[in-house]
């Protein structure tokens, strides 16, 4: 055989193992776009009774092998983006099929003056467990009923049980009387454009939220400030119930609001997106090897067609997933304002180019997709 040929062969052999390659890939990320058993972002996604799941702007707590996600419940029409029930819980194994577990914290029917009267504004509700105190504490972001958004609270709720029911505790205002670790002495004049300033006294706003617990235990308060110029990450209490009293600003006058948090190989990352109110706009990223900063932007994590508008998405938790290493799953809503109940949502893998997390679009996927 001569020299040439043997090349040919050569090459074409790599060829063929190359295409071999790449198809296996394609298809551990892709999933049968009628199996119940995969991801289907931004259609209907029923329960086990066939609704459509209504956990909106919502997180996911891992307790005793199952996955509870509790969120916003929505109502029909414009005025279903308040609250007129509570917070929804459902339960699964798999992360694919959902039971209902009702209402976990509802919402007060017959006072007028509470909190969380029924027409009040709760998003965002995220819960984790406290080994210590054996509590599942619930934090959201609050308005008041009849106040839009000058209230820009943090409720917080507890409960025995995953699923609940939730006691209501009370809602605050974080870190009052307190600067942030990363406070300069310009920041602190007061002045008419000096938001941290002018809430220091009554504390700080407190709009779109998340929790994180690192490795350690401790855990952490992460939440848009300063009428959303500023994400701020506050560190809680042992018993997670309320600030400890030590936080950072995030990347000041940034205009973020849609928290999420992950941890990466030592490094903490971020994503968020721009105020545009209902409308969907490109993502932002940021990391840092140090909960407490200083964080660096990494710009938008989405690469597909689509990533001007985070594929009409806005973030609301990154779910590591147990017993996979290295393995995140991106949780977004496409919001739906003129009829709060049909938003819909949005699950895709992270995969990372070196250190940068990325975000590519996929109809379908499974859980496979962690294996290649």
């Amino acid at each position: 055989m001569t020299q040439l040929r043997k090349k040919i062969i050569l090459s074409a052999t790599m060829i063929f193992l190359l295409l071999t390659l790449c198809s296996c890939q394609s298809t551990t990320a892709a999933a049968d776009p009628n199996s119940p058993y995969a991801f289907h972002p931004g259609q209907i996604w029923p329960d086990t009774e066939g609704a459509h799941i209504n956990a909106h702007g919502g997180g996911i707590l891992y307790y005793n092998n199952t996955y509870y996600w509790f969120g916003e419940h929505k109502t029909e029409g414009r005025r279903g983006n308040n609250a007129w029930v509570g917070v929804h819980c459902y339960s699964s194994k798999d992360l694919y099929t959902w039971k209902s577990e009702g209402i976990a914290l509802p919402v007060v029917q017959d006072d007028p003056a509470h909190d969380i009267t029924a027409g009040c504004t709760i998003e965002r509700p995220k819960v984790i467990y406290n080994a210590k105190t054996k509590k599942f504490v619930m934090w959201f972001h609050l308005e008041l009923k009849g106040k839009g958004y000058s209230a820009a609270r943090a409720g917080v709720a507890v409960a025995d049980k995953p699923t609940g029911p939730y006691t209501y505790l009370y809602s605050l205002r974080p870190n009052a009387g307190i600067w942030p670790d990363n406070v300069t002495e310009k920041d602190k004049r007061p002045k008419p454009d000096n938001l941290l300033a002018r809430d220091f006294e009554t504390g700080q706003m407190s709009r779109d939220m998340t929790l994180f617990v690192d490795d350690d235990g401790k855990a952490y308060h992460i939440y848009a400030a300063e009428e959303n110029y500023t994400l701020n990450i506050s560190l809680l209490t042992d018993d997670y119930l309320k600030p400890a009293g030590k936080y950072i600003r995030v990347l000041p006058r940034a205009h973020l609001e849609a928290p999420a948090i992950f941890k990466y190989k030592s490094i903490y990352y971020l994503i968020a997106s721009e105020c545009t109110g209902w409308r969907p706009n490109p993502a932002h990223s940021a990391f840092a090897k140090s909960i407490w900063g200083p964080w660096k932007e990494l710009g938008n994590p989405c690469i597909s067609e689509g990533k001007e508008t985070t594929y009409e998405s806005q973030s609301t938790y990154i779910l590591p997933l147990p017993g996979r290493k290295d393995a995140f799953i991106f949780m977004a809503d496409r919001w739906v304002p003129r009829n709060a109940i049909d938003g819909r949502y949005i699950w895709l893998p992270i995969e990372f180019r070196g250190e940068r997390p990325i975000l590519r679009w996929r109809d379908s996927w499974d859980l496979g997709f962690f294996d290649k």
